[in-house]
């Protein structure tokens, strides 16, 4: 029996042996790799007609983690040495530092050494020769602007460090660089598609990308919130594609302040915070000036590849750097053991018995709370945070209204205070007036009786559009709300009938999501 060959493919950006015939799937699954069900994946094919100079930019991996390179002239003598040889420079490990440059070596090169200063720039690579002696060159990072003669080459820096820069002053004398590749753009490559198919069969040299990370921008805590919301379920959908970017008009008609004025670079991930589609977010495949009405808050760390390779009708799956911190809905005591790791403090406010469930925190962002390495916690008794279940398939742009309005679009836990109760009738008011910016439409109407516990909303049928109702008795009269059949969508029920009945009008119920697998 034949035994069976392997291929070579690179799973976002990490190189693999997989056997002839892999699928995505097995590449996937031996890479361990980020992914989500349903996701689309970037296929980028290898293709022989991109030749070593026409790579501009360079992956290189060291012990302490990844460097990004990018040649600054490719007809410079030092440039083309490196383009043709970088491979010769894995394994060298570092030789010295100072202030003013991190230096790796040494190695014989067939460069002329030169008896000149050379100016640098920070962030600036080139060739040096230590007694300018050709067998003892090294590869030189510059640490800070300034001069020095290091027996350079007459041509002088021939790259600059465009990713990993914080890694230059962390490097001690047991690091070493342990791989170089050339990053192959998109558009270099005669063949790339995206696909959901994880089947699909890959071939020798096809490089694989499974996910974007977003590293979120200080500056913009209000910002990674607003994307947190709009990616909750670890997805970007890209409904609309232009040669500048792509975007996801989920959270259209949602404000967002203006936080951070920069300048949107390929993969800045920026939301419009005025005018015509406000709350779309957007991802740069190329660089655009700064905007007064496009808050950027974040960048695309990895997976660059895959934003320049998707389009309309594609589902990206996202990681963030920060991931959101997810307490509300929590007891203190699992809060407190979550954020122990992350190096915050959790003070107790509220309702503080063990047996809370947190409802509010302060400060609310992600961003802020890791930066004051303290958060206050607001907790309420169980018995006011109420499970439910809704109906995504029945009445979806309903719900789009109701998660708006009681804030289950950015949180887990919503906020839906009691309006008034009388007989078996319980309404609700949310406190944002999502209806001034969101439709309710007739959707999933009653027709034959209002069920016990069933959820309803006044549609835009009737004047008190935006009431929340829950009947705790079947009727063949009225809707939840009271309303006719005909004025009433319904959006759900409740999942613990007993806590609901002892709401008073002065509570404040507390809406947890329960997902259809965790009910089934």
């Amino acid at each position: 029996m034949e035994e069976l060959g392997t291929i070579q493919v690179l799973v976002n950006g990490e190189k693999f042996s997989l056997p002839d015939g892999a699928t995505v799937q097995k590449a996937i699954d031996a890479a361990d790799a980020p992914y989500k069900k349903g996701a689309s994946v970037g296929i980028l094919k290898k293709s022989e007609s991109v030749r070593s100079e026409s790579v501009k930019e360079y992956r290189v991996k060291t012990t302490k983690g990844e460097l990004r390179l990018e040649i600054i002239d490719s007809s410079s003598a030092s440039a083309r040495r490196w383009m043709e040889g970088f491979k010769q420079y894995e394994g060298i490990s570092l030789r010295w530092d100072s202030k003013d440059a991190t230096v790796f070596g040494p190695f014989p090169e067939s460069l002329k050494p030169e008896r000149n200063p050379t100016k640098l720039d920070k962030y600036d690579v080139l060739f040096s020769a230590g007694g300018y002696n050709p067998s003892n060159f090294h590869l030189l990072f510059s640490l800070a602007e300034h001069s020095a003669d290091y027996g350079a080459p007459a041509d002088g820096p021939f790259a600059r460090v465009v990713g990993g820069k914080k890694l230059l002053t962390s490097f001690e004398r047991s690091d070493r660089i342990l791989e170089i590749e050339p990053v192959i753009e998109w558009q270099e490559s005669a063949d790339h598609h995206v696909t959901y198919d994880t089947n699909t069969t890959l071939e020798d040299g096809d490089g694989l990308f499974t996910f974007i990370k977003v590293k979120l921008a200080l500056e913009s805590p209000e910002g990674a919130e607003f994307f947190f919301g709009l990616t909750k379920d670890g997805l970007f959908e890209v409904d609309y594609e232009s040669s500048s970017f792509i975007s996801d008009s989920s959270l259209k008609g949602e404000i967002c302040s203006f936080e951070n004025f920069e300048t949107r670079k390929d993969g800045a991930v920026w939301v419009r915070t005025a005018g015509y589609g406000t709350g779309k977010v957007f991802i740069s495949r190329d660089e655009r000036t700064a905007s007064v009405v496009h808050s950027v808050i974040g960048h695309v760390e990895q997976g660059i590849e895959l934003i320049h390779m998707a389009g309309k009708g594609h589902s990206i799956f996202v990681k963030t750097d920060p991931a959101p911190i997810n307490i509300l809905g929590m007891g203190f005591n699992e809060a407190a053991k979550h954020l122990e790791g992350l190096g915050v403090e959790l003070v107790r406010e509220g309702y503080k018995e063990d047996d809370a469930n947190i409802v509010k925190l302060n400060p609310s962002s992600t961003i802020d709370i890791l930066l004051a390495k303290k958060v206050i916690a607001t907790g309420a008794p169980d018995s006011l945070v109420i499970r439910v279940e809704l109906y995504d398939e029945l009445a979806p742009k309903t719900l789009d209204f109701f998660r708006h309005a009681v804030g289950l679009t950015f949180r887990p836990i919503g906020t839906l205070p009691v309006m008034m109760i009388y007989e078996n009738t319980y309404l609700f008011k949310a406190a944002k007036s999502a209806e001034k910016y969101k439709e309710i439409l007739p959707e999933n109407v009653l027709v034959d009786k209002t069920k016990a516990f069933e959820i309803g909303i006044t549609n835009q049928a009737a004047k008190r559009m935006g009431i929340v109702g829950v009947k705790t008795e079947d009727d063949d009269l009225f809707g939840p709300t009271g309303e006719k059949f005909s004025s009433t969508n319904i959006i759900g029920k409740i999942l613990e009938p007993e806590k609901f009945r002892a709401l008073t009008e002065k509570d404040t119920m507390y809406v947890l999501e329960s997902k259809k697998e965790e009910v089934e």
